[in-house]
């Protein structure tokens, strides 16, 4: 499941998992991008679908790819499914499927691709984020699920649109 087609337009589908830490949660383990996509900032954990995978099973694969963390499927909680466009660069264009899991004092290691940086949640760092994590991710952090379109500006770095509609999860 490399791509899949949403008004003529090609994605990439991929995954995300946000850990969280506390009851009630109190920090957000983020990744500091080493390389490839998104090089350079703060990223939740996660990347494309392989082909027979389930979007649980990718998330949970690139999890413990990304940061050394093994977690079980049901552990983890489906809160967001968000498109990115880039009408720009079209290649860059994604379908994320968003998860979240409350874990103890799991360390995360580094890795070739991320450095990991467990923050408050009151201090997560979206000036070094990708724009669109200023809009969407405080609305899953405050319990809210939901499917949302991003549409970038020419610079492929700022938001232009941004749509939000519930998720409806059967």
């Amino acid at each position: 499941m490399e791509s899949t087609s949403h008004n003529s337009r090609k994605f990439v589908n991929a995954t995300l998992i946000y850990l969280l830490k506390g009851n009630p949660p109190e920090e957000i383990l983020l990744g500091l991008k080493k390389e490839g996509f998104g090089k350079g900032k703060y990223v939740g954990y996660g990347g494309k679908i392989e082909p027979g995978e389930s979007i649980r099973q990718a998330a949970v694969r690139e999890l413990a790819e990304e940061s050394g963390i093994q977690l079980k499927m049901s552990s983890i909680t489906y809160v967001a499914d968000i498109s990115f466009l880039f009408p720009n660069k079209p290649e860059w264009n994604h379908r994320v499927h968003v998860f979240i899991a409350s874990i103890d004092d799991t360390k995360a290691k580094e890795t070739r691709e991320m450095d990991p940086c467990w923050f408050k949640l009151g201090l997560i760092p979206y000036e070094k984020m990708w724009d669109d994590s200023y809009y969407w991710l405080p609305k899953i952090l405050s319990g809210e699920k939901i499917k949302a379109r991003f549409i970038f500006n020419s610079d492929n770095r700022t938001v232009g649109t941004a749509e939000f509609t519930p998720l409806c999860i059967p």
